[in-house]
């Protein structure tokens, strides 16, 4: 019998390159809840149109964190959402720019910090002001706001004349400031119920106001957060936060925080 030769098949090297695509390095990391990523949706949809490859990652998801904290970790960063990252050089902006700095980090550009006011606003007199102080008051402001003359445009066609804050709602008095950071994670039920009797006498005093929050949300959402900081992180026992629960948080913190900006308390 004659022995048929077997023919070794020998594959030719394939280029990796072109049977795997290559991931893109451009990533956004955004969150439910989060108002800048929210201002920042059509800039990034127009940029993947014009054919920028961005991954838009969803905090909400597990796999997403994880990547996250691995960037933040391997380039030595914090920063919240949005987060613009180039996954292979480290370069990203934390928080919402315009398209235009966008443009120069997706050519991979060095993106400046954008420009800070020098401090806060000098607190507003309270309503009932005397003329003496609305004067003494107007002069600080007018300084404050020439000190800013570095900030965008933008910036200052959104600040109020003097004339116009204080002919504006003005609080009679400063809120009382609830616990916050290391002092909300061991408040009491009692601490917080206080807070919550004290807000409500202020608001009673300040029925003026506009936008006043319901007191008993607030501290029902305060004593949220207490649980969530006490068990270990946001989501309990070390876990995440869902995104419904992140949303309502951050509702609540950006609420205290514009009023405590707003009324001028330190």
């Amino acid at each position: 019998m004659v022995k048929e030769e077997v023919q070794e098949v020998v594959e030719e090297p394939t280029d990796v390159g072109e049977i795997e695509e290559e991931l893109s390095p451009w990533y956004v990391f955004c969150s439910t809840g989060c108002g800048f990523c929210k201002k920042a949706e059509p800039i990034i949809e127009e940029l993947i149109k014009e054919g920028h490859d961005i991954l838009i990652l969803d905090m909400s998801e597990p796999d997403n964190q994880q990547l996250n904290r691995e960037l933040q970790k391997e380039y030595k960063t914090q920063c919240g959402t949005p987060w613009f990252i180039n996954a292979d050089t480290g370069k990203g902006i934390c928080g919402y720019r315009e398209k235009d700095v966008l443009e120069k980090w997706l050519a991979g550009e060095d993106i400046p910090v954008p420009p800070r006011p020098s401090g806060p606003p000098p607190k507003t007199p309270f309503q009932g002001s005397t003329n003496k102080e609305d004067i003494a008051w107007k002069k600080e402001y007018k300084t404050w706001i020439k000190d800013n003359k570095h900030m965008p445009k933008d910036w200052s066609d959104k600040q109020r004349s003097a004339s116009t804050i204080l002919d504006a709602p003005r609080p009679k008095s400063d809120p009382p400031r609830p616990p916050m950071g290391p002092q909300m994670a061991q408040a009491t039920d009692e601490v917080l119920d206080t807070w919550g009797e004290e807000m409500t006498k202020w608001q009673e005093e300040n029925k003026h106001l506009p936008n006043l929050q319901p007191v008993a949300s607030m501290v029902q959402q305060m004593k949220t957060r207490r649980n969530q900081m006490a068990q270990g992180g946001p989501g309990g026992s070390g876990g995440p936060v869902s995104p419904q629960l992140e949303g309502r948080l951050s509702s609540l913190e950006s609420k205290m925080d514009k009023l405590i900006t707003h009324l001028g308390v330190k």
